[in-house]
């Protein structure tokens, strides 16, 4: 890709970028929330089109006008925000737009046997017949990569790919990469994760506000240097915090019992408590009720048993404002379901619990004025990036950015309790340092957080406590300082029970 250029209203994405791919190997694009970084990789992939520059594959010219000419010159992409019908099976989802014939029928039956040879080639363990509905994020991920595969891609673009895996699924999808690498694929990796380009790639190009800052061989760079490439300076990889001092409970869950999507117990008798001034993180490998858990707390799903107790209040049978009427904060794990409009303008979203209340409303009437003047405050003081400022519409926002906006919005509430999940879900070094302070301040004001995170980095640097789920239940409660991977990755796995 030689000096691509792009202009959105209000922003410039790529600025005169160029970057060149060898056959071969695992090349690392990394940059900030806003960087560039999709919009480059949107246009190599043909939903974008340049207005400058031009691209070569294989030493010739090309113009890739949609995603069809992509994967027709060996491009796919597996994008950050999965690109799946939910109620199709995982064989229906691949083969749309190819789908193979006998006759005048759909032959699914051949496709299926496709997929499971492919499937079982990589490694990637994915049941044809499934459906997305019913399967969990790391699986869907896989069922994109096997949708390149199905269809021959030769360079493989990964946008943000561990973003929403567990521990143990990174470790598989990176030696899902090094075995395509073998097979002769290219990959084309975006990710903020300094430790993943360490351990994977070969080559890293490094973007900053839509400009090539350099590319560098990977072997020879530290974290500490390809950190402030993306930054533009020191980048503190470990949260500043003063030993906790936990008041009284705050939020308490007792015995309580939740169905998943299947009808399933999810959650089952689980009791915790958070105390004011500290936070406890909860890790489990995905899909072990975290999920169920935090819609439980937030009135997103119904509670079949046990019951919920806010500042000593019983919030179980309340609606969700109610809820955060009377003191409760959530950062959702799915920003684009539960966290924002995305029809909407940024500074509505910012004032999506309270835009009822004075001052950005009299007799129930909005004041426009108010609610932008608000979202201006937030935006700068969250640094959430938008070509045109409070009036952006959120769709047009990047994944980090839109994320940043939903913690400016839940802290600017300033709860008594705290439901935060994945709430550096897709962000950079600098973004995820800068909320880690945020959080830690607000348990510093006496708050109660309960942070629910796949990233066990983030569990063990942010937590005072950590409470461990497994198959819907606490299997142990242990100190943050006392602990490391190895214990909470046994217990996540459910050999090991253990209360501290």
């Amino acid at each position: 890709m030689l000096d691509i250029t792009k202009d959105f209203p209000g922003i410039r994405a790529n600025d005169a970028v160029t970057l060149q791919v060898e056959k071969g190997s695992i090349h690392a694009l990394l940059g900030e929330n806003g960087a560039g970084k999709s919009t480059l990789m949107s246009i190599l992939f043909g939903l974008y089109q340049p207005d400058a520059g031009k691209i070569r594959i294989r030493g010739e010219d090309v113009r890739i006008t949609d995603p069809n000419v992509a994967n027709r010159l060996g491009i796919g992409m597996v994008h950050q925000h999965f690109k799946l019908v939910h109620n199709f099976t995982v064989t229906e989802n691949i083969i749309l737009g190819l789908e193979p014939r006998k006759g005048l029928v759909l032959d699914t039956k051949r496709a299926a046997k496709r997929v499971a040879e492919i499937s079982k080639l990589y490694g990637l363990d994915v049941d044809p017949d499934a459906k997305i509905e019913d399967i969990t994020v790391g699986m869907q991920q896989r069922v994109e990569i096997l949708k390149m595969l199905y269809r021959d891609a030769e360079l493989l673009i990964f946008d943000e790919p561990t973003a929403v895996l567990t521990p143990q699924e990174i470790r598989e999808l990176m030696q899902i990469m090094k075995r395509l690498v073998e097979e002769g694929k290219t990959i084309l990796l975006i990710t903020h994760k300094l430790k993943e380009i360490k351990e994977a790639a070969d080559t890293c190009t490094v973007l900053r506000r839509g400009r090539l800052i350099g590319t560098v061989p990977v072997a020879s760079t530290s974290e500490q240097q390809l950190a402030e490439m993306m930054v533009g300076r020191e980048v503190n990889f470990h949260v500043d915090k003063k030993k906790a001092k936990p008041g009284e409970v705050a939020l308490a869950i007792e015995n309580l019992e939740v169905k998943n999507a299947k009808g399933v117990m999810g959650v089952k008798k689980l009791s915790l408590e958070v105390r004011k001034g500290e936070i406890l993180g909860l890790c489990g490998i995905d899909g072990n009720g975290q999920t169920e858990l935090v819609q439980a707390l937030t009135g997103l799903a119904p509670i079949e048993g046990g019951r919920v107790l806010l500042a000593g209040r019983d919030i179980t049978k309340l609606p969700v404002r109610k809820r955060l009427d009377l003191g409760l904060g959530h950062i959702p794990e799915d920003r684009h379901k539960h966290g924002l409009i995305l029809d909407f303008r940024l500074d509505e979203n910012l004032v999506v619990h309270s835009y009822g209340k004075p001052p950005f409303a009299k007799y129930g009437i909005l004041d426009f004025e108010a609610i932008r003047k608000n979202g201006e405050r937030l935006i700068d003081e969250f640094d959430v990036r938008s070509g045109e400022g409070p009036a952006t519409p959120t769709r047009s926002m990047s994944g980090g950015n839109q994320q940043k906006a939903i913690v400016a919005r839940e802290i600017d509430r300033s709860p008594e309790a705290f439901v935060v999940a994945q709430p550096t879900r897709g962000l950079d070094v600098g973004a995820i340092e800068y909320i880690h302070k945020r959080i830690v301040a607000e348990r510093d004001k006496g708050k109660a957080i309960l942070l629910v995170s796949l990233e066990l980095d983030e569990i063990l640097d942010v937590s005072d406590r950590i409470a461990v789920i497994h198959a819907g239940e606490i299997v142990g409660v242990v100190d943050a300082k006392k602990t490391d991977e190895n214990e909470l990755g046994l217990m996540m796995s459910g050999s090991m029970r253990k209360v501290g």
